[in-house]
């Protein structure tokens, strides 16, 4: 069990990445979150390129699906076939319920797809148990190869 997750949050929208941030922040251990606004930033982070090269490798990643530059789609995919990247858990966490975007996102490797839901406490409520299962339930792997 960690007391405390590095979480990527990759999301576009600044009400959505700010609840997601607050549930996180005030959960029984407190996550570490960093935000990035789109793919391109998230691969940047991830690699530790650019304005990143100090970036932390997070544990978990959220990543939204609808964003401009680099949608969640390609980003997702780009994260699982880079060798240094595919072993970070992936949770895609976005408003769409289609089913091609669900299957799309399981064929890339996602580890999990939650839909956000709309109501403010069931959001938190769904971050908080995102957290709860990687924090408490599920065994991460440790950081592993470092991007270079």
């Amino acid at each position: 069990m960690r007391s405390n997750l590095q979480i990527l949050v990759v999301d576009d929208d600044d009400a959505d990445a700010l609840m997601i941030s607050e549930a996180l922040e005030s959960a029984d251990a407190q996550a570490t979150v960093e935000r990035v606004a789109d793919g391109r930033e998230a691969l940047d982070y991830l690699r530790r390129e650019g304005k990143f090269a100090d970036a932390q490798r997070p544990d978990l990643i959220l990543l939204d699906l609808n964003m401009p530059r680099m949608d969640g789609r390609e980003t997702l995919a780009a994260i699982k076939t880079d060798d240094r990247l595919k072993a970070i858990p992936v949770v895609i966490l976005t408003t769409s319920g289609a089913a091609p975007d669900i299957a799309s996102s399981y064929q890339h490797r996602a580890n999990a797809y939650v839909t956000k839901p709309f109501g403010l406490d069931d959001f938190e409520a769904t971050v908080r148990q995102i957290d709860r299962f990687y924090r408490e339930v599920a065994t991460l792997p440790s950081d592993g190869p470092s991007p270079a």
